[in-house]
């Protein structure tokens, strides 16, 4: 599959912008092209998208800034999304690959990947103003 790995820089220590977004109940704050809103239902997570309702898993917690997750828009179909946030002097570089799914044209990914772009720019704003 053809990838994109799209960094931002986020003037915010890595535990403090790792806390938030691995606060799924968080991302509609952030992931706004993508999130309406997000709810749990029976110990698992359900995003409302413009493509409807979808789950979402999350990487355990841990202290190595692991932020992947799944997307799964259909019983027995996940679409891994590996994150990172990563120490950058007193701030925080976050990593954010996208992988173009079979059957995705080419116009779609690169669509998306302005989608994540854009998400993490408003991810930077939002924690910054903190």
């Amino acid at each position: 599959m053809q990838s994109k790995t799209l960094t931002i820089f986020i003037d915010r220590p890595p535990n403090k912008v790792y806390a938030f977004v691995s606060d799924l109940s968080k991302m509609p704050l952030w992931a706004k092209t993508f999130c309406r809103s997000i709810r749990k239902e029976v110990g698992e997570w359900v995003m409302q998208t413009d493509q409807g309702e979808l789950m979402i898993r999350i990487a355990p917690r841990n202290d190595l800034g692991i932020l992947d997750h799944y997307v799964i828009p259909a019983p027995g179909v996940e679409i891994f999304v590996p994150m990172r946030v990563v120490a950058n002097g007193s701030g925080s570089e976050v990593v954010f690959t996208l992988f173009q799914q079979p059957g995705m044209t080419k116009e779609r990914f690169a669509a998306d990947g302005e989608m994540v772009r854009r998400d993490l720019n408003t991810l930077k704003s939002v924690l910054e103003q903190k």
